[in-house]
């Protein structure tokens, strides 16, 4: 600024004596000689004009230089944070669960928090200590870790979340962080791969006539409560008395045999063979039911012994209730205020008269999945995008579904139902069923009340409608429409001319 003032001032100066030499007469004494030296001046003050023009121009190069780099030093420095950022949050990520490491990224701790339903999984090997003994440490080490590894990609198949291992121990619980209604039937089904890989690594031990290992498996099903221990190295873990009695569980079993209490048994016989030990005692605890699980159930296993599609089929009518809660829960939660119709109360209505119609029109059981999937989901589309909801709710759909393991057959037939629903086709039963659900307000006793909320949302939606406008567009749907199924017909409460003149005394 100081340079660009001096070269200011130098260029008034030049003006300012141009203009005098102008202006001086010519038959003046000594002209000559003032011109001369005001030639001079003018000269010199050029020149002093081109070399500071010049030194202003090599500093702003030298400006823009060290401004470059400081500009990549701040980059690189940024680049460098990311990256620290990002190991940092996968380092968490492996040794907290997600959400957790999540609250700890962005609050600096992680709240404590309790879990109703929880089953939760202890194992260690049969005679430890004096294999221990025996064993060259590296070698001890190594096979622990062999294990380790193979239950940890056991436990992440079922979405089970390992907890920690002491020493020959291994504890992992299924229910946490995210809430299930399966996580009792998961955890079993990873403790019978566990237990398959053991006694597989068993037969090759026998025949190569060295020692083999051998683990007990302990499982209960109960209340926990889970958070972050530590202030420099955290640990996720999780206390309480179902914690405790898992433990009991293991250490009452027998090796290579999985040892289940009663609570866990109500919870899966439905899925596996299980033999019943009697009443066991448990210090500190009494006489508890136990059992040994034998295997999964014939009819729901394919030849090799592993889950068939009719098991799975059984899993995902448990995990059904599973994702209309959640969807529920957050239609009520995140769904904004405009909402005054595809509300969380329509919601339910949907999937409660989906589920009534289904079993009264006696739909399979293989469509009733497809049909409660899209009556949850129907609706969700109006929160993130009023305008083109079908397509908004088919993508919801798609994101959360997979998390709860259901097959893509399922998820392309959901997601068929609801853009056939929104473009009025009604190919099958399971059309006309969702169909009815998602009209049936239109033969309800309160319908102009459902009526006036759907047209307030509309004009606050940017759908401007005038109430005029308003009766006659329900007065067409209440004359073209007619539900589709029987069941949807014996229920109508008002009929269509009720309705309409009802319509006509709310414009009046």
């Amino acid at each position: 600024m100081l340079l660009m003032k001096k070269l200011t001032l130098s260029c008034n100066l030049i003006v300012l004596t141009a203009l005098l030499s102008v202006n001086s007469p010519a038959n003046t004494p000594g002209a000559p000689e003032i011109s001369l030296a005001i030639s001079t001046i003018v000269i010199g003050l050029i020149i002093l004009l081109i070399i500071e023009f010049a030194i202003y121009k090599l500093l702003e190069r030298k400006f823009k230089r060290r401004q470059q780099v400081l500009e990549r030093i701040i980059n690189k420095k940024n680049e460098d944070l990311v990256r620290i950022n990002e190991k940092t949050e996968a380092l968490l990520a492996n040794v907290l669960p997600k959400n957790t490491a999540d609250e700890l990224m962005s609050k600096g701790k992680a709240t404590k928090t309790k879990y109703n339903f929880v089953t939760v999984l202890f194992s260690d090997i049969q005679g430890f200590t004096q294999i221990a003994e025996e064993m060259n440490p590296e070698v001890l080490i190594d096979e622990l870790d062999k294990f380790f590894f193979h239950f940890d990609s056991v436990v992440e198949k079922y979405r089970i979340e390992k907890i920690k291992t002491i020493g020959d121990a291994y504890m992992c619980a299924g229910g946490i962080p995210e809430k299930n209604r399966t996580n009792p039937v998961e955890v079993i089904l990873a403790a019978l791969e566990m237990q398959e890989y053991m006694k597989n690594l068993k037969e090759a031990s026998l025949v190569q006539g060295i020692k083999y290992w051998d683990i007990r498996i302990g499982i209960h099903t109960g209340t926990v409560i889970a958070g972050v221990v530590g202030h420099k190295k955290l640990s996720y873990d999780i206390w309480g008395d179902t914690v405790n009695i898992a433990s009991r569980m293991e250490s009452s079993g027998d090796a290579g045999k999985i040892n289940i209490s009663g609570a866990t048994f109500e919870f899966v016989k439905d899925f596996f063979i299980c033999e019943y030990r009697g009443k066991m005692p448990v210090k500190y605890k009494g006489e508890l039911d136990m059992y040994f699980v034998k295997e999964i159930i014939p009819e729901l296993s394919d030849e090799k012994g592993f889950p068939n599609n009719r098991f799975r089929f059984k899993m995902q009518l448990i995990k059904l209730q599973d994702v209309e809660e959640t969807v529920n829960k957050m239609i009520i939660d995140d769904a904004p205020p405009s909402l005054w119709f595809h509300n969380a109360q329509l919601a339910v209505s949907i999937t409660s008269q989906a589920e009534l119609l289904a079993t009264a029109e006696g739909l399979p059981l293989e469509q009733y999945v497809n049909l409660k999937l899209a009556s949850i989901f129907l609706m969700t589309g109006y929160m993130s995008d009023y305008n083109n909801p079908a397509e908004a709710s088919c993508k919801l759909m798609d994101e959360m579904l997979p998390r709860y393991g259901f097959d893509e057959y399922y998820i392309v037939s959901a997601r068929d139902l609801i853009n056939n629903s929104f473009n009025g086709k009604h190919e099958s039963d399971t059309d006309r069923i969702l169909h009815d659900s998602r009209y049936d307000y239109l033969g309800r006793v309160d319908y102009i009340r459902l009526s006036e909320k759907l047209l307030k949302e509309r004009n606050e939606n940017g759908i401007s409608t005038t109430p005029e406008e308003w009766s006659d567009i329900q007065k067409k749907l209440l004359t073209d429409h007619d539900f589709l199924t029987n069941t949807g017909k014996l229920l109508r409460s008002v009929p269509i001319e009720e309705q309409i003149a009802k319509l006509q005394e709310w414009h009046n």
